[in-house]
């Protein structure tokens, strides 16, 4: 006699307001965590090694998402759940999706910095292809593994996908922006416990990294914020590698164009005032627009009707399998 089928797959419930709230600040403590350790050991372990150049920066870099990365992936499978549940894909969706992020980013950055060349606010060096692309290579690496892959996974997928199932779209953006803005505090206080204890010089303690002002830089991150969590529900496959590849695309333009010169990338500007750093922020409300298009173009007709059910299910709140009969 043939065995019955298996119990149909049941939703578990989802988490309490507060549930969602502890598990989407998880995220962004496991971030600044591993951002503060990792900067704060790497340079000990570089030094310890005789790294230099490229290979000093990719240690701390590889540290970061080493230790992100996993805790992320444990957090799911924990709670029965995948890197598919926070936005990821196949390997062809995750690459076409990085693309698409990166090529509206980069494409928002050429047309608002190409009016202000246009308008005589940057003045443009020579560029030196080999070192302009030698930087290229090792700044994306570098930035992928210390920046853009932890931050996207632990923030735009773990923390949004957390909230997303109690407090909506707008809700779930609000409150990943928010634990945004704190990771970058949090890691200079995770830095200065760490770095004394392997020997190194911590930064200073502060809400910017390195001192910086720390009202300028919250507003940008803000910005930068609501920009990413657009990219990160532009498309429907692999949505969370859109926002990767904004954010590289993001880091490397910002690295060239205002960076160049300390940088040794090989192409650098010379901006007409300190206030042309303001072409930033625009450049970044300008992609966000665009993603919002992106977005508006990649819906079906049935999208409309199937939003009404009810937010998607979040992180944590995998499909578990009753036993059979």
């Amino acid at each position: 006699m043939a065995a019955p089928p298996p119990h149909p797959r049941v939703l578990a419930a989802p988490p309490s307001f507060v549930g969602a709230l502890g598990r989407a600040l998880v995220g962004g403590a496991v971030m600044g965590v591993a951002l503060g350790a990792g900067t704060a050991l790497g340079p000990a372990i570089a030094d310890a090694v005789g790294a230099t150049g490229v290979l000093a920066k990719l240690i701390p870099a590889a540290l970061v998402s080493l230790a992100a990365v996993p805790l992320v992936v444990y957090a799911l499978r924990r709670r029965g759940g995948s890197l598919e549940d926070i936005g990821f894909g196949t390997a062809g969706e995750n690459l076409r999706a990085l693309l698409v992020g990166a090529g509206v980013t980069t494409g928002a950055a050429a047309l608002v910095l190409g009016a202000g060349t246009a308008a005589g606010l940057l003045r443009w060096s020579s560029p030196e292809l080999p070192a302009l692309a030698g930087f290229l290579v090792a700044n994306g690496v570098v930035a992928l593994l210390l920046e853009a892959l932890p931050e996207e996974t632990t923030l735009r997928g773990y923390t949004w996908a957390s909230l997303r199932v109690r407090l909506g779209g707008v809700g779930s953006a609000l409150g990943t922006t928010a634990v945004f803005l704190v990771v970058p505090g949090l890691s200079t206080v995770v830095g200065a416990v760490v770095a004394p204890l392997v020997g190194e010089d911590a930064d200073p303690v502060g809400l910017a990294p390195g001192g910086g002002n720390p009202v300028d830089y919250l507003i940008l991150l803000t910005v930068f914020g609501f920009m990413l969590v657009t990219a990160r529900t532009a498309l429907r496959r692999a949505p969370l590698c859109v926002g990767i590849g904004a954010h590289l695309a993001f880091l490397t333009v910002n690295r060239v164009v205002f960076e160049g010169d300390e940088r040794g990338a090989g192409w650098s500007v010379e901006p007409s005032s300190p206030d042309v750093e303001l072409l930033v922020p625009v450049y970044l409300l300008v992609a966000t627009a665009a993603f919002m298009v992106v977005r508006r173009m990649g819906k079906r007709p049935g999208d409309r009707a199937a939003a009404a059910l009810g937010p998607e299910p979040a992180a944590g709140v995998a499909p578990a399998v009753a036993a059979p009969h």
